[in-house]
C-alpha cells in the first residue's frame, strides 16, 4: 500500500446557512455544523484511502463563534494523521458574512474515521505523509489526542498512554 501525502486529501466544503439550518436566535445549529462536518470529513478519510468510511469518534466542538442565518459556512478537512485502519481528521470551520464582507473564524475540531473493506470490516489505511510545518505539527499531535481519545472511551489505561505521560513526567 502506497503511502499518501497530507494535502491529497484536503477538501472544502461550502454551505449557505438557511432558516431551517437555525434556531430560535438566529444562529446556526450546533448538530447541523456538525453533520456537515461529518460529510466534509468522511470526503476527506474517503480520498485519503478510497474506500467507504465511517465515523469513530468526534472530539470537542466549541464555538468561537456564532454563525448567523444568511452567512456561509467554509469548512475545510484533512487527514492529520493515519493509524492502522483508523484517520484521525482536522478540520477549520468559518463563517462568511458576505453582506458586510468579512470571514471569521466559527470553531475546529477533529474526528476520527475508520476505513471499511466490502464486508463491513476494518481495513488497512495509506500512511500519512505530512509536508508542511502545520501538517508536521498536527501529525507529532495526533498521537497524543488518540491516547487521550482511546483512555476516555475506556479503550486504553492511563497507564499506557505513554505520549501523554511524557508531557507530564520526566522519566
Amino acid at each position: 500500500m502506497e503511502s499518501k501525502k497530507s494535502g491529497e486529501s484536503f477538501i472544502i466544503m461550502n454551505e449557505l446557512v438557511l432558516p431551517n439550518d437555525t434556531n430560535t436566535f438566529g444562529n446556526l445549529m450546533g448538530g447541523r455544523l456538525m453533520y456537515w462536518m461529518d460529510i466534509a470529513g468522511g470526503i476527506a478519510a474517503g480520498k485519503h484511502c478510497n474506500a467507504p468510511c465511517m465515523t469513530a469518534s468526534v472530539d470537542n466542538l466549541s464555538f468561537k463563534n456564532p454563525i448567523r442565518l444568511g452567512n456561509i459556512v467554509h469548512i475545510e478537512a484533512q487527514v492529520s494523521r493515519a493509524f492502522t485502519t483508523s484517520m484521525e481528521i482536522h478540520m477549520k470551520v468559518w463563517g462568511e458574512d458576505s453582506l458586510h464582507q468579512y470571514r471569521y473564524e466559527s470553531n475546529e475540531a477533529y474526528f476520527t474515521f475508520v476505513a471499511l473493506d466490502p464486508n463491513g470490516k476494518p481495513r488497512k489505511v495509506p500512511e500519512l505523509i505530512p509536508e508542511t510545518e502545520e501538517e508536521k505539527a498536527l501529525y507529532d499531535g495526533a498521537l497524543r489526542r488518540r491516547q487521550l481519545r482511546l483512555i476516555l472511551g475506556g479503550k486504553m489505561k492511563a497507564d499506557d498512554a505513554n505520549e501523554l505521560r511524557a508531557l507530564f513526567f520526566k522519566d
